[in-house]
Order: structure tokens, then sequence, then C-alpha cells
């Protein structure tokens, strides 16, 4: 029979320090698709290991920290603010 602490493992995910893009947008709370191309362009902390992109949870913590002191002071640069995509409109 498992042990209780053994049984609560189950339940948390294990904490990593290096996150793939699925683990790295789960904890971003964002698509894998938008965080691969803020990776691409270089918006987000991120490095290649071989072909995949990597994510240090301690990097994207102090990121964030950045962007959320940006946003409190008020306007934002608008050469650092990731472009709005808008779908064509359909003319009705």
């Amino acid at each position: 029979m498992r042990s209780a602490a053994a049984r609560s493992n189950l339940l948390v995910p294990e904490v990593r320090e290096v996150m793939d893009i699925r683990q790295a947008s789960d904890y971003l709370g964002i698509s894998p698709d938008t965080l691969y191309k803020y990776a691409s362009d270089a918006f987000v902390p991120a490095f290649k290991l071989g072909n995949r992109w990597r994510f240090k949870r301690s990097r994207l913590d102090e990121w964030m920290d950045r962007q959320s002191e940006q946003h409190q002071g008020g306007e934002v640069d608008p050469a650092k603010k990731k472009p709005v995509q808008r779908e064509a409109s359909s003319g009705l």
C-alpha cells in the first residue's frame, strides 16, 4: 500500500525549474501556440535545447515582474508592445 505522501504527490504537479513549452504555457496561462510565437520573437525569455524551446521558471517570473512594473506605470512603450493581429473584416 502507498504512503499518504506518495498519494499526495499524484495530486500536485512536479515543480521544475526548466519547463517545456506545454508546461510553460500552462504556467503563464496562455496557449502553447502563443508561447511558441513569443519565444520565436524573443518576447519571452527562452532558449533552445536541440530544436525544442525551454523556459526557466525563475526567468519567466523575473520577466513577469518587469512586465507588471511597466504596466503599473501607466503608459507602455509602443515598441515593447506585442501587436494585436486582427482578423480581416468580412465587409458587413
